[in-house]
């Protein structure tokens, strides 16, 4: 019997796996002008980083030298990672301003906190009729209450979910961060909110900290079906390429 000819793809032809995810330099020329539309200073700042770390370079290679070249060479490498990290300080706060005042927002950048805080998914608190929500987390450092302003509705709220976390944790010393996010004194900016939850002193050990997250989990119940119609807390998320400055 006559063999079936298979066919070869040519040398030449690839395996299509999908869309081709775009370079490094083209992810960040993508945040940079992200970043630049909401914040014109970018460029500015950037370029400045670059300047004084060549004038420094310079200086410092002529004095210790007595060559001004070396300190050229030095200053452009110094001064394009201070560049660099400008650029992600500046996209990650340009990403938060994005979603500030959106509901769920607090959310979105509780979850862009990379360890250290067990983030629960959902709101923990709901008010139907004004659709403020609450939020919670779970750390070393304690648990973590943040509300999404300082309105009477959110204070009540906060009020309300640490009765009842220290009704599950009677006996345990555990500390309540109750956190509002806001630009107002005793407030915490919606961009500085991870920086500000990630400083916070750890006061319980892991085992502790598992335990903790264990009677929350038990605590918690979906509210989902509580949660207004058209109001979905997990579409305001930032532009994650845009915070990791990449």
């Amino acid at each position: 019997m006559a063999r079936k000819s298979e066919s070869k793809p040519a040398k030449g032809d690839k395996k299509s796996d999908g869309p081709k995810k775009p370079g490094r330099l083209k992810q960040m020329l993508e945040v940079f002008k992200y970043t630049q539309e909401v914040d014109r200073t970018t460029l500015p700042w950037m370029i400045g980083a670059v300047v004084i770390a060549i004038i420094l370079g310079v200086l410092l290679s002529w004095l210790v030298l007595n060559s001004p070249w070396y300190g050229i060479f030095l200053g452009i490498a110094v001064g394009l990672l201070a560049a660099m990290l400008i650029l992600a300080r500046k996209a990650e706060r340009a990403a938060f301003s994005r979603i500030k005042g959106q509901s769920g927002a607090p959310l979105a950048a509780m979850q862009s906190i990379r360890r250290g805080w067990d983030v629960a998914e959902e709101p923990v608190q709901v008010d139907p009729r004004s659709q403020k929500m609450l939020f919670r987390a779970s750390g070393r450092a304690g648990i973590a209450v943040v509300a999404e302003d300082s309105s009477a509705v959110s204070m009540k709220l906060l009020e309300k979910e640490r009765r009842n976390i220290r009704r599950v944790l009677q006996h345990e010393n555990v500390p309540i961060h109750q956190i509002v996010v806001g630009d107002g004194e005793g407030e915490v900016p919606l961009h500085k909110l991870p920086s500000h939850m990630t400083r916070m002193k750890r006061v319980l050990t892991k085992d502790e900290s598992a335990q903790v997250s264990r009677r929350l989990t038990a605590l918690h119940r979906s509210i989902r079906q509580s949660v207004p119609k058209g109001v979905d807390p997990m579409k305001a998320r930032p532009n994650r390429k845009a915070m990791r400055g990449r």
